[in-house]
């Protein structure tokens, strides 16, 4: 656990090469983004993110459209889940590390569905007493088998590139529960927008698992911080921690603490 790092603390700016590396990422994580959002993510002006989205256009890595960006071929369609697990590996497994210290013996938890929160759920096998209420299949297999662990489903719609249950039944299963905290995730946070995500029945689902818990808990890798989709699901005000990589934007983190949300960094 850390605070964040302010202006002073040695960071070098990002040029060339790990800029372009770095907007390649986010749109594999993304899908599909815009100047304004890349700019944001890489801390850069439009002008330098809109050469890089030519030059790595010319290269092969992406396709360029009016305003923004997408992975080649991928402009109307979500990447699956597969892809999104290879994006900033080891940073979520390290910022599954981080979370599992905010869970107790005893606890009862929601889990929402994401590649991070699937590490965080493969981290608690150990406890004992554990309440774990989820919508991921991903999640509830990776606890099934324990006997210490207790694992509600919800109901819902499974949707497939997030191997989660969504919609009215699985907002209906969630609806009059009190749970410690919700740990769950999205496709971008930032201090202005709060969580949010492409995806309609996702992100009503999404504020279903927040509600549910007296505590919020965002798990997000750097490629997330200063993205903004389209679907807001949890404004800051309501995110009580967030945990994310040392690589993440430090001025959004300072924007995010000054909203009131505790700032945990994973080291890798």
């Amino acid at each position: 656990m850390s605070d964040v790092q302010g202006p002073g603390d040695g960071r070098k700016p990002v040029f060339g090469a790990e800029r372009r590396q770095r907007i390649v990422e986010l749109l594999r994580a993304n899908g599909t983004l815009s100047l304004r959002q890349l700019a944001q993510a890489v801390q850069s002006s439009e002008v330098t993110v809109r050469r890089d989205v030519r030059a790595l256009e010319a290269d092969g890595l992406l396709d360029r459209h009016h305003g923004g960006a997408s992975l080649p071929g991928e402009l109307s369609r979500e990447p699956t889940y597969l892809q999104k697990a290879q994006v900033a590996k080891a940073e979520k497994a390290a910022i599954a590390d981080l979370a599992a210290a905010l869970v107790e013996d005893g606890d009862a938890i929601v889990i929402g569905p994401g590649t991070t929160t699937h590490a965080l759920a493969q981290r608690l096998t150990g406890h004992t007493e554990l309440a774990v209420v989820t919508n991921s299949l991903l999640v509830a297999q990776a606890l099934a088998g324990f006997p210490r662990i207790e694992v509600v489903v919800t109901g819902g719609t499974l949707r497939g590139s997030v191997q989660a249950l969504v919609g009215s039944a699985a907002e209906r299963s969630l609806a009059g529960l009190r749970m410690r905290r919700a740990f769950i995730s999205g496709n971008g946070l930032t201090a202005e927008r709060g969580l949010s995500t492409p995806n309609m029945q996702v992100a009503s689902t999404d504020k279903a698992l927040a509600a549910s818990a007296e505590e919020v808990v965002v798990l997000a890798d750097h490629t997330k911080i200063g993205v903004n989709t389209m679907v807001q699901t949890v404004p800051a005000e309501q995110i009580d921690h967030l945990v994310t990589g040392d690589a993440a934007a430090q001025d959004e983190l300072h924007e995010l603490s000054a909203r009131g949300v505790r700032i945990h960094v994973a080291r890798l």
